[in-house]
């Protein structure tokens, strides 16, 4: 059977759409506690069941371009994709729990806190965006340049839970909003954290060149 270069550009088109989508749940979950909007967070969740579908076509259309007895790049552009999809649906999950818990803390009034999550939203969604950029680009210096970022998500959300912690300590009334919050910046470490991974795989498929679990990755 001859390698169906047309079905390969039709997975890497549903890839970047289903990409563009957890770039964009994201912005719209974290948004919708910022501006106390339930309508953005109800986005945010169909969005997430949108993410959820796309997964299970692009491992379809994976499998089957797998079975097609593929050269050694497109080899790696498929496994690379499906890697990066369950990566994405990932993303979706993450920005859905954002949006729940967004949408308990607009029912209490709002906590006057230290946290920027305006700014740590900004690191975690830039690095997704150069991950993925790099992913469609073939730019691995870009994406070798998102990995060490991981660690500025690590240690703001460490300095912000710890915040909460004290928070939570010294005020108990604000236990249940701290919570919700700490969740909210938890699931931004973690985005960064698929982010990372996006930025392995598009070294990976472009160098040939597996960085995870290496000082470099």
């Amino acid at each position: 059977m001859a390698f169906d270069q047309q079905s390969l550009s039709q997975y890497k088109e549903k890839l970047l759409i289903m990409a563009s989508h957890a770039e964009g749940v994201v912005s719209r979950a974290v948004r919708s506690y910022l501006d106390r909007d339930e309508s953005l967070a109800k986005q945010a969740l169909d969005t997430d069941d949108i993410i959820d579908q796309f997964e299970m076509e692009i491992d379809r259309m994976g499998l089957k371009l797998l079975a097609q007895n593929p050269g050694e790049f497109e080899l790696r552009e498929v496994a690379c994709g499906m890697k990066i999809a369950r990566d994405l649906e990932r993303v979706g999950d993450e920005a859905s729990t954002i949006a729940r818990r967004a949408v308990e803390l607009m029912s209490q009034p709002t906590l006057q806190t230290s946290l920027d999550i305006a700014e740590l939203t900004f690191l975690t969604n830039s690095m997704l965006k150069d991950a993925l950029d790099a992913f469609v680009t073939g730019n691995t210096v870009l994406a070798r340049g998102v990995i060490p970022r991981d660690e500025q998500v690590d240690e703001k959300n460490k300095e912000y839970q710890d915040n909460l912690t004290e928070l939570m300590e010294t005020s108990p009334n604000n236990i249940k909003r701290c919570r919700n919050l700490a969740v909210i910046c938890k699931c931004l470490e973690r985005i960064a954290d698929h982010a990372k991974n996006i930025a392995e795989d598009a070294v990976l498929l472009h160098e040939d060149t597996d960085i995870r679990h290496t000082e470099a990755g």
